[in-house]
């Protein structure tokens, strides 16, 4: 479905959910007035210049343990697409699934689970590619398109489509296959880099709390890369060789 401007692609699709939508039904729009971004972040997008839409997921048999491999494989799978058209060894995904060029945001993915008992009843993956904008208005820090980077304009409902047959490929695999592939494709996976906490508690992680009196809370650290939890957190080593396990928001990266 194509609608020229919409609120929000994922507010639309959930308004319009029933039982006879397919799996991988999108809505498509040129612009969004209230576009969504993770955590109650928004999206700045020109009026028809990017990519913006929200697909439907059907994925029956995923209890909600399992809802981190819906993340993983949206971005695994969008990260194949773009690698089609730009530089891969400058393509990453950035933790838990933006999509970076170097150091700079290439792609926001915000994905809504619908719970029925001890499964995703569905999901709707809702994504922003920079495709064509070159100027930006917002105070977001880091934003780059395609067409800065190849300069040249891409058409965006073509990469929507490349997008949904990727995804018709990756969702076949195996949890630990597409682990992997996520882990190989990871923004800062090696090396030693800053990143700050936040001021926040999400049960059941480990989070140093706005009133903990330790030097490095609310103060940039430097950390390396160890793992994700099956769940999805992040693990992280510091130079006081203490590994922290943190909930998306829990940790900014420091860029």
């Amino acid at each position: 479905m194509y609608i020229k401007q919409t609120y929000s692609t994922s507010s639309l699709l959930r308004e319009l959910y029933s039982d006879t939508l397919p799996h991988l039904y999108t809505i498509r729009t040129d612009f969004q007035t209230a576009g969504r971004g993770q955590a109650g972040n928004s999206w700045e997008s020109e009026d028809g210049k990017n990519l913006l839409f929200s697909a439907l997921l059907r994925y029956n048999e995923l209890r909600a343990t399992e809802q981190w491999r819906l993340s993983m494989l949206v971005a695994v799978a969008l990260w194949e697409v773009l690698a089609n058209h730009l530089p891969k060894k400058q393509l990453t995904i950035k933790w838990p699934n933006d999509i970076y060029f170097g150091d700079k945001k290439l792609v926001g993915i915000l994905i809504e689970n619908i719970l029925i008992g001890k499964h995703v009843g569905y999901s709707i993956a809702g994504i922003g590619v920079n495709v064509n904008q070159t100027q930006w208005q917002s105070d977001a820090p880091n934003p780059i398109s395609m067409k800065e980077i190849m300069g040249q304009e891409f058409e965006a409902e073509a990469l929507m489509n490349e997008w949904i047959s990727s995804m018709k490929l990756w969702e076949n695999c195996s949890t630990e296959a597409l682990s992997a592939a996520y882990l190989q494709r990871l923004y800062r996976r090696e090396g030693w880099y800053m990143y700050m906490e936040r001021e926040v508690s999400v049960e059941p992680t480990h989070i140093v709390l706005s009133d903990d009196p330790s030097p490095m809370a609310n103060s940039p650290f430097l950390a390396q890369f160890i793992g994700i939890t099956p769940q999805g957190e992040l693990i992280l080593l510091n130079e006081n060789n203490e590994d922290k396990t943190y909930h998306f928001k829990q940790i900014r990266f420091v860029i």
